[in-house]
C-alpha cells in the first residue's frame, strides 16, 4: 500500500489530504496535465485521472484526452474545464503558494504547515502526533 494511503488509513478522522499543483517549467506538458487532473476533479475523478497520468511513460496532449476517455469523463466538458480561466487561475495560485513556501520540487509534503523531512510512516506519524497534541 502506498505511503500516503497508509498514513490516511492510520489517521482516519484526524488527517485530510490536500493536493496542490506545482507544474515544473522544465516539462512542457506539466501545466496542461495539472489542469487536466483538475478538470477530471470537476467530474469527481481526480485520483483516477491522477494515477493514470502518473503511470504514463510520456505525457502528450493526446494522452490527456485518451486518459479522460478511458475513465469515462464527458470529453466535451473535460476540454472546456481544462481550458477555463478558473482552472488556469487555480494552477497559478498553487504555484504562487509553492513559491511563497519555498517549495522547489515535488512531492513536498506539509503537515499543518510544517514541512515533512522524514518521508516514512514513522516520520509522518511523529509529525502528525506532534500536531495533534498541540490541538488538544
Amino acid at each position: 500500500m502506498p505511503l500516503l494511503e497508509q498514513v490516511l488509513e492510520k489517521n482516519q478522522g484526524n488527517v485530510k489530504l490536500v493536493y496542490k499543483n506545482l507544474p515544473l517549467r522544465i516539462h512542457d506538458m506539466a501545466e496542461p496535465a495539472a489542469r487536466a487532473a483538475l478538470a477530471a476533479n470537476k467530474q469527481g475523478k481526480f485520483w483516477e485521472y491522477h494515477d493514470q497520468l502518473f503511470a504514463e511513460e510520456k505525457i502528450t496532449g493526446s494522452s490527456l484526452d485518451r486518459i479522460a476517455k478511458e475513465i469515462n469523463l464527458d470529453l466535451k466538458q473535460f476540454k472546456k474545464d481544462m481550458d477555463s480561466q478558473e482552472l488556469r487561475q487555480l494552477v497559478k495560485s498553487d504555484i504562487a503558494e509553492a513559491n511563497t513556501l519555498g517549495v522547489t520540487g515535488t512531492p513536498t509534503i506539509f503537515v499543518n504547515g510544517k514541512r515533512l523531512k522524514q518521508r516514512s510512516l514513522q516520520g509522518f506519524q511523529a509529525l502528525i502526533d506532534q500536531e495533534l497534541r498541540k490541538s488538544k
